[in-house]
């Protein structure tokens, strides 16, 4: 599968799994661990999510920056991966729950995950660009689309098991102190300490206490406090694992450092493509090219990174976790989108081939369009179904306790396949594509702004959020349905100028 592409490549993409293993691992938890440890609902758990993942894309802007002025790409890499092992241990480190001083412990997490996207910010991109650097050559220049394909495969690999870790480690530490897992009872803790419950949801929480206890619950509010310490205190534990991940990435990155392009040495491989000198307008039009898709891709990713936040919610409250006759966890459904990468990869890599060599592969830019409209059905899916089954509203559910109606988990899991093959249309072909039309001194900055783009589109987040507590779920995945098709069109309607830019 790598025979045709630079020997760094695959190294390349274990470095990665590091950092793919702690996003995972975030997107699985995050919103359900801010929840669960301070009681906090899905609006105000949805903006602390939103501003964390724009910090992590926004940041690469800094990090790309840092390596462009210092042009020391391996070394910004190496410290960007301590940085994110110390923020992960900064929110592994278990304290009490119910929480003593939320503002305080608040803050405490929150300065964690801004340590781990300043982390993120100093290896991501960069990363990217050596990739990059390896294709800028005669002999493996035509294999750059297919390379970054590899890399955004592989690199995915650890992101299939970090919810299947996390889980199991939170799992784990509920069975060692008699609880069992349910996905209501951290809300219904939390409302019933905080004697916000109506009856009938009080109701609920009693069977469920009893249910998840094994027995009938004589003293509610005591269990309340344990189960939430308990249930907090297992993903803190599995916060912990993306530290090991990182320690396994450094490893790897530290005995293969050498096999890296360096752009601080002066010296050029002799089958490197010559560097044309670009006149002022060339690199304007390139430039404008590029800022033209990070504007467009700023929907998809407001639409597609709703899968750790509205999706999650969705699997929480509205999906029977039952399937294939076993209990399973609301994290879990976070793994189906690194299997679906890389499981399709290849199977997305065959028809791009099969398209190249009958002459009728589409442009990157083509591909990217393609990517958005794939994307408008899967929210179309989610649409018509949460219409079909009349599911109720939010404040409905909360007031009950739990969702009268439940949906089948193959709900989410045909959203997240079609999702998959979107994100394949689009991340990895993107990368390339700023690899390709970048100037050769903005290399960095670029793929920073690229990461940028997702920034805003993850700062945006929140707002599906805000629409998932407020307005009929259907309306809500329709709202990005229309994102994802606005971004279609545009990408067609300026197709040819980019295609023009990129040749």
């Amino acid at each position: 599968m790598f025979k045709n592409h630079p020997k760094g490549l695959f190294t390349a993409a274990i470095t990665n799994m590091g950092e793919r293993f702690g996003f995972y691992v975030m997107m699985a938890i995050l919103v359900l661990f801010l929840q669960a440890k301070f009681g906090l609902n899905g609006q105000d758990a949805g903006i602390i999510y939103s501003i964390f993942y724009f910090s992590i894309y926004i940041l690469a802007f800094v990090g790309g920056l840092i390596a462009d002025k210092t042009r020391r790409f391996k070394t910004t890499i190496l410290v960007g991966l301590i940085v994110m092992a110390a923020g992960y241990l900064m929110i592994a480190i278990p304290t009490p729950t119910p929480v003593s001083n939320k503002p305080l412990f608040l803050t405490i997490t929150c300065v964690g995950l801004f340590v781990i996207a300043f982390g993120n910010g100093l290896f991501k991109g960069n990363l990217q660009a050596l990739v990059g650097q390896m294709y800028d050559n005669q002999t493996y220049g035509k294999m750059r689309d297919s390379g970054f394909s590899l890399f955004y495969m592989f690199i995915n690999v650890g992101a299939i098991f970090a919810p299947i870790a996390a889980v199991s480690i939170r799992n784990w530490w509920l069975s060692s102190n008699g609880f069992g897992y349910n996905a209501d009872l951290p809300a219904l803790c939390h409302g019933f300490l905080g004697n916000t419950l109506t009856p009938e949801a009080e109701a609920t929480f009693t069977g469920l206490a009893a249910a998840a206890s094994g027995a009938p619950v004589t003293d509610l509010t005591a269990f309340a406090s344990q189960y939430l310490d308990i249930f907090s205190t297992g993903f803190h534990y599995a916060f912990g694992i993306a530290i090991i991940a990182m320690f396994i990435s450094l490893l790897v990155y530290i005995a293969n450092k050498k096999i890296f392009p360096d752009p601080s040495l002066k010296t050029v491989a002799a089958d490197a493509t010559p560097e044309i000198a670009m006149d002022p307008k060339e690199i304007r039009q390139r430039i404008l090219a590029l800022f033209a898709v990070f504007g467009v891709v700023i929907f998809f990713w407001f639409s597609f990174h709703q899968n750790g936040l509205t999706l999650t919610y969705f699997a929480k409250e509205y999906t029977d976790l039952k399937l294939l006759g076993m209990n399973i966890s609301a994290e879990l459904f976070q793994s189906s989108n690194p299997f679906f990468v890389v499981f399709l990869t290849p199977l997305v890599l065959a028809l791009f081939n099969w398209q190249r060599k009958r002459g009728k592969e589409p442009s990157t830019p083509k591909k990217i369009a393609i990517g958005m409209g794939i994307a408008a059905t899967a929210y179309i899916l989610m649409t018509v179904c949460s219409y079909l089954y009349n599911l109720p509203l939010h404040k409905d559910i909360m007031e009950a306790g739990t969702s009268a109606v439940k949906v089948t988990p193959l709900l989410l899991i045909a959203t997240y396949f079609i999702l998959t093959v979107a994100e394949l249309y689009i991340s990895p072909l993107g990368i390339s594509f700023v690899s390709r039309v970048a100037p050769p001194k903005y290399q960095g900055i670029m793929q920073g702004c690229w990461l940028g783009a997702t920034a805003v589109g993850n700062q945006l987040l929140f707002i599906g959020a805000v629409l998932y507590e407020s307005i009929p779920l259907w309306m809500t995945w329709a709202v990005f349905v229309v994102a994802c098709l606005i971004s279609m069109c545009t990408m067609l309607f300026m197709l040819k100028w980019l295609e023009k830019v990129s040749k």
